[in-house]
């Protein structure tokens, strides 16, 4: 009777994960189905009806995301001793600097070696009824994600980041440089999860500073952060029927299926590849090094967490449901809630993969030769791309046009791509999940020693506090 008992508990504990996956599934499959049915494609008004309940599942997860990072971090912090915190950061730049350094590199040897771009040079146009406006440099870009860390306004900041807008001279003649053009600047509607994040932190450190006096700040973060997680058990309950709509919904919005078994398809299957690398090979590499496991353990727990992250395509939006698998693994809630909102913003291992391969297959497309130095700032560029990115979905497409832009090719060269993009993103942004939720595994680990040394010093502090109570 036991191993039934066990059975029963196994499906109730992972139902939701199995629907989730289903959902994926079925939504592939009635997605081509749908597509077939009709002799004209399907309108923009029909399309959107059929997405209507993802796009609510979706603003209910990114309704969670602001109250959930803010109050994650300053309670993460501000429940740690500064020299603890100290060395949970280092470790976690450490970590995602390694993992993102890694995925550039292995994209731009694949690209090289397989060398897409030569078989997709035949009759590939840019689409110029598409074509993104250039009107910001690669110093410009990098100047505003280093702009958007110190937010003048926080009201602000959750709900624009700043950015730069080059304003081109009615006479074009006077000035060609871009770089000679007007300076102005705009704030582009998206929470600026950097800025807040850069701010969280500080104002944790400066609540671990206070000590005594700081406790009733804190205790209300440390319940603002519960009672979002508990929010976000409502809301992930409903998950599979909002990634089986978005999946239809995008596989009916996609003009050119066809793309992937076209020109496109050495190309497709060379970021696939290095995404697989990466995410099997490389990851598991680093995870195994510095906590001397494999993570397909982890990793296997995760697939809630990664069904959400394909079907939202949205690192961002699948943030509480990471934090939320991660805790019913077992991972410190202080490391968890400090780690991983932080490897949202800035981690973006699949998104520089792909960029970097994307620049490099567009140069091969154009037959444009690249020397050693160029190839070096792509990678450069491509690390800086992919943590400016927004965690939304297709983010990486518009940061391709700074990277195009080290290696001299033009803004309207990204819709080479963009017909696959729309199922790359997905893969992408997986990896990027998977590689923040192993950040948190591993940085726990690392930590072990601090944090049991810190929950100790905590509790007898908590005694002596009772005990004074007590004797006044």
């Amino acid at each position: 009777m036991a191993h039934p008992k066990k059975w029963k508990s196994c499906m109730s504990e992972n139902m939701l994960t199995m629907l989730t996956v289903v959902a994926v599934v079925i939504g592939a499959i009635l997605g081509l189905i749908l597509r077939n049915v009709k002799d004209e494609p399907w309108t923009k008004r029909e399309i959107m009806y059929i997405q209507f309940p993802g796009d609510i599942f979706l603003r209910m997860l990114k309704a969670l995301i602001l109250p959930l990072i803010v109050a994650s971090i300053i309670s993460a912090i501000g429940g740690l001793d500064l020299n603890l915190s100290g060395k949970i950061g280092i470790r976690s730049i450490y970590y995602y600097a390694s993992t993102t350094i890694s995925a550039v590199i292995l994209g731009i040897i694949l690209v090289l070696i397989i060398r897409p771009g030569e078989f997709s040079a035949n009759n590939m146009i840019a689409k110029e009824n598409i074509t993104p406006t250039k009107d910001i440099t690669t110093t410009d870009t990098i100047l505003d994600l280093i702009r958007n860390v110190f937010p003048p306004n926080l009201v602000q900041a959750c709900i624009a980041q700043y950015r730069t807008v080059l304003i081109e001279p009615k006479n074009k003649t006077e000035v060609s440089n871009i770089q000679d053009w007007e300076i102005s600047h705009k704030y582009a509607d998206g929470t600026n999860t950097l800025g807040l994040v850069i701010f969280g932190i500080v104002f944790g450190i400066a609540l671990s500073k206070m000590g005594e006096p700081g406790k009733p700040l804190l205790n209300f973060f440390d319940t603002l952060s519960e009672v979002s997680m508990i929010i976000t058990k409502w809301v992930i309950r409903i998950s599979p029927v909002g990634v089986l709509f978005l999946v239809i919904s995008k596989l009916l919005e996609i003009e050119d299926i066809g793309a992937i078994a076209g020109q496109l398809s050495l190309y497709f299957i060379t970021v696939l590849l290095g995404l697989v690398i990466h995410g099997c090979g490389t990851l598991s590499l680093i995870f195994f090094i510095c906590t001397k496991q494999l993570p397909f353990r982890i990793i296997a727990k995760m697939s809630q967490v990664l069904a959400t992250a394909f079907g939202t395509s949205s690192s961002t939006a699948t943030l509480p449901v990471t934090i939320q698998c991660l805790d019913n693994i077992g991972v410190d809630p202080r490391i968890t809630r400090f780690v991983v909102p932080i490897g949202a913003t800035i981690n973006m291992d699949g998104t520089a993969l792909y960029e970097a391969v994307a620049a490099i297959f567009i140069a091969q497309v154009r037959k444009i030769p690249l020397s050693f130095g160029n190839v070096i700032g792509v990678s450069i560029t491509a690390t800086a791309a992919s943590i400016g990115a927004a965690g939304i979905p297709q983010a990486g497409l518009v940061t391709m046009v700074m990277v195009l832009d080290t290696v001299g090719l033009p803004a309207e060269d990204v819709t080479l791509i963009i017909a696959v993009d729309w199922l790359l993103d997905r893969f992408r942004t997986t990896i990027n999940v998977i590689c923040d939720a192993l950040g948190a595994y591993v940085v726990e680990h690392l930590s072990k020693k601090e944090l049991e040394t810190s929950a100790n010093l905590q509790e007898e502090t908590i005694e002596l506090a009772r005990v004074r109570k007590t004797e006044a």
